[in-house]
């Protein structure tokens, strides 16, 4: 749902890879329950939603995109236009390789499938970037939470090293807003 729908935009979607990959390795809760999922089967589902997800929103960009940007609710746009600008510019400075980087970027995971459709982008290209994109970050995040989910230090600190995963997914976006920040001051002064 998160790369699916442009409203999904805020769910953490690194953060439920790394905990499905840690429950598939056993962790347990503080009542002493496990919880078991079966890693093949989680690998093959959420490679399955991430390229149905991105591929919905290709089609949402390219069949509804412009008509969505402008839609208002009152006097706001559904879409923050700062989102799709944002998506844009780094669509155009990394090429079609945003399909597969911006899986590792929240909120701007959300909006390169969309701002591929708007742009026009093949969709035997984007396919191809998805379908490698999707596996990259569905098995990459998910096996790390298999492999550390059940380390001492993991398991008592969960919701610290949840926290952590979101500081650190979030880094890249927070950097890039100081740097425009500071660009914008420079050209004040």
């Amino acid at each position: 749902m998160e790369t699916g729908l442009l409203v999904m935009a805020f769910l953490p979607g690194d953060t439920l890879l790394f905990t499905a990959g840690a429950f598939c390795a056993g962790v347990q809760n503080n009542l002493g329950q496990t919880a078991d999922l079966n890693l093949t089967v989680l690998l093959l589902f959420l490679c399955i939603a991430a390229v149905t997800g991105d591929s919905l929103n290709y089609y949402l960009g390219k069949k509804l995109g412009v008509k969505l940007l402008n839609f208002k609710i009152g006097n706001k746009t559904i879409v923050n236009p700062k989102y799709i600008q944002k998506t844009n510019e780094f669509y155009n400075q990394y090429g079609s390789k945003t399909i597969i980087i911006a899986r590792f970027l929240p909120i701007i995971r959300t909006f390169a499938p969309f701002v591929a459709g708007i742009g026009n982008m093949p969709y035997s290209k984007f396919t191809r970037y998805n379908v490698v994109g999707a596996f990259i970050w569905v098995f990459s995040l998910v096996l790390l939470g298999y492999f550390f989910g059940n380390l001492t230090f993991v398991k008592n600190n969960f919701e610290t090293v949840i926290l952590a995963i979101i500081v650190v997914t979030l880094l890249p976006i927070i950097f890039e807003i100081m740097k425009l920040n500071f660009k914008k001051d420079i050209i004040k002064k």
